[in-house]
């Protein structure tokens, strides 16, 4: 039997673990006096660096194959979806006013099914979803900090910037050593287009599809440098 297998599903339980984990922390932000919708957005962004950060950073080590994180982000999708849809939210992250959670599990594991498939490199394919986690994931945290609620101050995309470039970077020289330079110019764009929201197109799309583009454009370009 294909270990991937056995991958997948640890992976899978390791995500259920830190979406249900996850109430602890609301709790006691609650009982310091934070309010409610603070709470579920400092959770939010906890769940998008432990669960999808971490999630992407396990693809290329442990598959070989994009259709296991492929089925694995969406049976997240569903799950997530359906707790929408059925009215039994879980209400720690996520909430009634928008379904960001269900739009961010639909772009990771679509950005890195498609860059995988088209470049057939796993490293460049999880980069869109390492923006969204950790560079979305801190600027959420800083502005919630700094502005104390909901908001797209550019404080938020400075911060972003400053987390996603070593990774467009790094990761991008991992998966191939001619490109880091596009790495760096999709956090460029990732960074910039987190600030807007058209309607149902939330930061999470806008960050991977952009970055996404960037990077196939790269691709096709080649090497900037040297």
């Amino acid at each position: 039997m294909d270990e991937q297998i056995f991958y997948a599903a640890g992976m899978g339980i390791y995500v259920m673990v830190i979406l249900f984990a996850t109430k602890i922390p609301y709790d006691l932000m609650l009982k310091r006096g934070v309010e409610h919708i603070r709470a579920v957005y400092y959770n939010r962004k906890i769940v998008h660096m432990l669960a999808g950060g971490v999630g992407s950073f396990c693809v290329p080590i442990l598959f070989t194959d994009y259709w296991y994180p492929l089925i694995c982000g969406i049976l997240m999708n569903i799950f997530t979806y359906g707790a929408h849809a059925t009215g039994t939210r879980m209400f720690w992250f996520q909430t009634e006013q928008n379904q960001n959670d269900v739009k961010f599990t639909l772009m990771w594991w679509s950005s890195i099914t498609l860059i995988w498939v088209l470049v057939d490199d796993p490293w460049l394919a999880i980069i869109p979803s390492l923006f969204m986690a950790f560079g979305d994931g801190v600027t959420g945290v800083v502005r919630n900090l700094v502005i104390r609620e909901r908001s797209k101050s550019p404080i938020g995309n400075i911060f972003m910037f400053l987390v996603s470039a070593p990774i467009g970077w790094i990761v991008a020289g991992m998966g191939n050593p001619s490109i880091p330079v596009w790495g760096l110019i999709s956090a460029t764009v990732a960074s910039y287009v987190e600030r807007y929201e058209f309607g149902p197109i939330d930061d999470n799309i806008l960050i991977t599809v952009f970055s996404t583009a960037v990077l196939l454009i790269g691709i096709e370009i080649g090497p900037i440098l040297g």
